[in-house]
């Protein structure tokens, strides 16, 4: 008969696989209680670091309908259950893991599917999604000024084309108005020379 306090503990565990968008599987063999409680700080308000049992959590895994995580689960286990974003948990991981040596990343589970080592580190590499949205929004601005300037650019140029048509007839307008008046002049002179 199963005791109350494991059938909660894996209870627990269940439900921390089922409401986590990712998980992250670790060995912290060597680490003390105060790199521990560092580590669970680098991961911020988005992830819990929770050290169990493997037949624990291979049981609850089970009950999560997590599948692939069985051969992970060997030696001292602790793993990173991720509600927020995965790729900043991803990252404080795998920085933490380069400056403690003795925290090993064995894998992860995500959208419904386990993850490799180098699946988790790839992970890690990705930019965050606040990055990429502003960068996607910098690109989208960037293309919808270049969009108004070309639909901008037909109108400038025809008010240009008649600003500069408008200019070129007044100028020949201005042009044929002085000729006009000297060939004016030359007609009426010698109709007053044949009246004297």
């Amino acid at each position: 008969m199963a005791r109350p306090d494991k059938v909660e503990a894996v209870e627990e565990i269940a439900e921390k696989f089922r409401g986590a968008s990712a998980s992250v599987v670790t060995e912290y063999r060597g680490l003390t209680m105060s790199q521990l409680t560092t580590l669970r700080r680098s991961l911020g308000d988005g992830a819990s670091y929770r050290v169990a049992k493997n037949t624990l959590v291979k049981r609850a895994a089970e009950d999560a309908g997590m599948n692939g995580l069985e051969q992970l689960l060997v030696g001292p286990t602790a793993i990173a259950f991720i509600t927020g974003e995965p790729v900043d948990a991803a990252k404080a991981l795998r920085d933490f893991a380069k400056d403690n040596k003795a925290l090993v990343i064995k894998g992860g589970f995500m959208d419904g599917r386990a993850l490799t080592v180098a699946e988790v580190n790839q992970l890690a590499d990705l930019e965050s999604r606040e990055v990429l949205l502003s960068k996607l929004a910098g690109a989208m601005k960037g293309t919808m000024a270049k969009a108004a300037g070309l639909f901008a650019a037909p109108a400038s140029q025809v008010a240009r084309l008649a600003q500069a048509l408008a200019d070129k007839r007044a100028a020949e307008g201005g042009e044929a108005a002085p000729a006009a008046d000297t060939a004016a002049d030359t007609t009426e002179a010698p109709a007053e020379d044949a009246e004297s």
